[in-house]
């Protein structure tokens, strides 16, 4: 194992650093991506790049640093990946099928399940009227529940009508656990197609809409408020008898 250096252990003066404000760590390029490899590594959720450039010396170019650990890892059992904003160490796509765990086997999704979640994930941000219209039946509250115990559909916020209804979303353990950069990653009608997923007998002018990219709420959104999770049962009542 390589030393470390001296200059990893000792802190040096900066200029830009405040009258109290600790100073910060001087590393080489080589240190600096080991701190990443060991930050990235030791964290169960992906990491962003903010968190890591708060642990590493001032002007550190955290992204152009992700990009060659990046590169270094792609033809190797483990990659780096990007999930949206942030990155995750990942068991290399062609050696997935290799890997046995000890665990129970997680229970399957059924078919309802899968459906609203591709409804969610291509029409985000939608409502759960607007998912029993595109499925053309009643969605049940268990088939949401499943998908929000799995940490892939979160409430983004209340849509700016009558009634006020709740706007779900996907979240960032839904790209992760899925293998997706970004929203725009899934698959479109030809992948879909050739995967088998789809009949060949759709209609002549059915497309898959575009998802929509980013967390920022649209024009007809509001923010979900403590009174909106009360109102949804998610928090108890904050002023009401126990």
């Amino acid at each position: 194992m390589q030393a470390v250096d001296d200059e990893f252990l000792t802190p040096e003066p900066d200029d830009e650093a405040g009258e109290g404000e600790p100073a910060r760590f001087t590393l080489s390029d080589i240190d600096i991506q080991r701190t990443i490899e060991a930050l990235v590594f030791a964290s169960s959720e992906p990491v962003s790049e903010a968190y890591l450039a708060d642990r590493l010396p001032r002007g550190t170019d955290v992204a152009a640093a992700m990009h060659q650990l990046a590169a270094f890892y792609a033809g190797r059992g483990v990659n780096l990946l990007r999930v949206e904003d942030r990155w995750a160490f990942r068991t290399a796509a062609d050696l997935s099928f290799m890997i046995r765990r000890d665990e129970t086997e997680v229970k399957k999704l059924s078919r309802a399940a899968l459906e609203v979640l591709a409804i969610i994930a291509y029409h985000q941000p939608v409502t759960r009227a607007e998912i029993e219209e595109i499925r053309g039946v009643q969605t049940s509250k268990g088939t949401l529940d499943v998908l929000m115990e799995a940490g892939w559909v979160r409430f983004r916020g209340r849509r700016r009508s009558p009634g006020r209804p709740v706007t779900l979303g996907t979240t960032i353990s839904f790209l992760d656990h899925f293998g997706l950069e970004e929203l725009r990653d899934l698959p479109g009608l030809e992948e879909l197609k050739g995967a088998g997923l789809l009949s060949g007998r759709i209609p002549p002018n059915f497309n898959i809409p575009i998802p929509s990219l980013g967390d920022d709420l649209t024009e007809d959104e509001d923010p979900i408020t403590q009174l909106d999770l009360e109102e949804l049962g998610l928090l108890a009542p904050s002023g009401g008898d126990e």
